[in-house]
């Protein structure tokens, strides 16, 4: 088979997408202190979201509605325990992806949103736990779906977090300097690193929250409406 046959449009278009997301999200954290500085932290969070929700939104729908474009490279889907596997691969994932979730007053600007050096709960286990969480989702799903397409989107998504992960340590060590400094010495990218090297403790006391019910019962609802928002994005023309 040529690549011309598989290699269909929605791959660019694809990686268009992420591209684009990827130079809005990242532009727009590292000029946040620039921005706060002109229209205070509330405003720029209200910016911030309105730019990074609808990108987010028709990658999303996007990525739903071409997921089997290209080539399958294999076929998992009828093989028994691989459903069971990849629903709890991406539950697991959520649990990294939404750390975010113990801030959610300042992610809505109902309180001031501010930079935070956290090393508590799952930043014992990892230092920057929503690239974690994508690079498992991504797993997950491109075993489930096995498509060039899919591939191509897991990749992108990976790379974009990847560079996250050294964007989100500069901006911590511009800001905190030192402090910043202590904290990456005693905590890891590597899930469990820095517990396994004696560098960081776990307190499961702090796993003891709110934010995970709400995360749990996020994973439920996405388990009861999977096959809705499947049908729901098929009707949008893209």
């Amino acid at each position: 088979m040529g690549i011309s046959t598989w290699l269909t449009p929605s791959h660019g278009i694809m990686l268009g997408l992420l591209f684009g997301f990827a130079i809005a999200h990242s532009g727009l954290a590292a000029l946040r202190a620039w921005g706060e500085s002109k229209i205070g932290a509330r405003l720029y969070r209200v910016v911030f979201a309105l730019v990074s929700i609808p990108l987010a939104v028709g990658l999303i729908i996007y990525f739903f509605n071409h997921r089997y474009d290209g080539l399958s490279l294999w076929q998992v889907q009828g093989v028994p325990g691989i459903k069971p596997f990849v629903w709890g691969m991406s539950a697991i994932s959520f649990f990294f992806l939404y750390p975010a979730t113990f801030n959610l007053l300042e992610i809505a600007a109902i309180t001031k949103p501010q930079i935070h050096l956290y090393e508590t709960g799952i930043l014992r286990i990892c230092r920057h736990p929503q690239m974690v969480g994508q690079v498992i989702w991504c797993i997950a799903h491109t075993l489930w779906i096995g498509t060039t397409f899919t591939l191509l989107t897991s990749l992108g998504l990976i790379a974009h977090h990847l560079f996250a992960v050294w964007h989100g340590d500069y901006r911590l060590k511009k800001r905190y300097g030192d402090a910043f400094l202590k904290v990456k010495e005693r905590t890891s990218i590597i899930p469990f690193l820095a517990i396994l090297q004696g560098r960081q403790t776990l307190n499961w006391q702090e796993f003891i929250r709110p934010a995970y019910l709400g995360i749990m019962g996020f994973i439920a609802l996405l388990w009861w409406g999977h096959p809705w928002l499947m049908q729901v994005t098929a009707q949008v023309p893209w």
